[in-house]
C-alpha cells in the first residue's frame, strides 16, 4: 500500500510492504520506506532486526517473499538492471576485492563492470583517481589490496560506491572498522553527496553521530518498522533554562509561532517555528517576569529515545 502522503515520483526510493521469510522464519514483515533525492536515511536497530536483510532486498541482491522496492522508479527485482545503473552500494562491509591487484586496479575493474548495465554513466581513470583522492587512499592507489588495513578496505569500498556517481547510495555499516577521523570523512562525503540530490541510505550503530547529520531514521526491530523518526522536526526545539519553568511554559504556549511547550526543570522547551522566533520569546519572557539565563538549542537525544524504543516494542 502507497503512502499517500508522498508522491512516488518525487521518491529516489520507495520501498512498500516488504517481507522475507527463509521457510518458517519470517525476517522481514511489512517494512515501508520512503527517501526522497537529497535526504539521508539512516537504519537502526538491534542485532538481528532484519537490517542487513532490508540492505540485500533494496540493492537486488536478495529476493522478498512479497513487497516491491523502487528505485528511482524502477522495480529493483522486475527491472534490475536499469534500476542498478542508478544505485551505488556497499552491502555486508568491508566489500570484497582482489587483494593481488591495486586499489587502482580493483575500481578500474569496478568501473567496467558497472558500464555494462543498460542506463549507465562511463567512468574514466580521472574518476578514479578523484574518488580515491576523495576517500583520503592516493598513497595506497598502486599498492594491493592486500596490503591494506580494514579501514583502508572499508574507504575503498565507499569509493567503489560512489564511482558511478550514483543517484541512490545504499551502504551497510559504512563507518564499522574506522577510527574518528575516518568516521568523519564518511560523514562528510554522505553530506556532499546528498547536497547534491543523491538519496543516501545506511545501516549503523553510532546513533549520536548519525543525528548530527541525518534527515529521518527508521528503527528496525525484530523484522518490523518500530518508528521513523524526522529529526528535522526534532531540530526545531529550544531550551531556556529559567527561574520558573513552570511559568515559563505557561508563557510559552500562548505565542503562535510555539507548537509545543513543556518543561524539564531548569528549562522550559518550546518547539519554534524557527530561529527567528527566539529573540521575540525571550521578549515576552522578560516582560512577563521570567528571569532567563539561557537559551539554546535542545538538541534531541536519539540514544535515549532509540533505548526506550526498542525496550518497548
Amino acid at each position: 500500500m502507497t503512502n499517500l502522503s508522498v508522491d512516488p515520483a518525487l521518491l529516489a526510493v520507495d520501498v512498500q510492504g516488504l517481507q522475507k521469510k527463509y521457510r518458517d522464519n519470517v525476517v522481514l514483515e511489512e517494512v515501508s520506506l520512503q527517501v526522497k533525492p537529497g535526504e539521508v536515511y539512516a537504519l537502526t536497530g538491534p542485532n538481528g532486526a532484519g537490517k542487513t536483510t532490508l540492505i540485500r532486498c533494496m540493492t537486488g541482491l536478495a529476493f522478498p517473499t512479497g513487497g516491491e522496492v523502487r528505485l528511482m522508479g524502477r522495480d529493483i527485482h522486475a527491472d534490475g538492471p536499469r534500476a542498478r545503473a542508478t544505485l551505488g552500494a556497499v552491502v555486508e562491509a568491508p566489500a570484497k576485492f582482489y587483494p593481488q591487484f591495486t586499489g587502482s586496479q580493483n575500481l578500474s575493474m569496478h568501473a567496467r563492470l558497472a558500464m555494462m548495465a543498460p542506463g549507465s554513466k562511463k567512468v574514466g581513470r580521472d574518476r578514479v583517481r578523484e574518488v580515491l583522492a576523495l576517500l583520503e587512499l592516493t598513497r595506497m592507489a598502486d599498492r594491493p589490496v592486500g596490503e591494506y588495513s580494514l579501514g583502508q578496505r572499508q574507504r575503498l569500498g565507499v569509493a567503489a560506491a560512489i564511482l558511478a556517481d550514483p543517484r541512490v547510495l545504499i551502504l551497510d555499516e559504512p563507518t564499522s572498522g574506522l577510527d574518528p577521523l575516518g568516521i568523519g570523512l564518511i560523514h562528510r562525503i554522505v553530506t556532499d553527496l546528498a547536497r547534491g540530490g543523491c538519496a543516501v541510505i545506511l545501516s549503523t550503530h553510532h546513533l549520536r553521530e548519525i543525528a548530527t547529520y541525518a534527515h529521518t531514521v527508521g528503527i528496525l526491530t525484530g523484522g518490523r518498522m518500530a518508528d521513523t523518526v524526522d529529526l528535522r522536526s526534532r531540530q526545531a526545539a529550544y531550551r531556556f533554562r529559567v527561574d520558573d519553568p513552570q511559568r515559563a511554559m505557561q508563557v510559552l504556549g500562548t505565542l503562535a509561532y510555539v507548537n509545543k511547550a513543556s518543561i524539564r526543570p531548569p528549562f522550559a522547551i518550546a518547539h519554534l517555528g524557527g530561529e527567528d522566533a527566539v529573540p521575540d520569546a525571550l521578549a515576552h519572557l522578560t516582560a512577563s517576569g521570567v528571569r532567563v539565563f539561557e537559551a539554546s538549542h535542545d538538541h534531541f537525544d536519539l540514544y535515549e529515545y532509540y533505548r526506550e524504543r526498542v525496550e518497548h516494542h
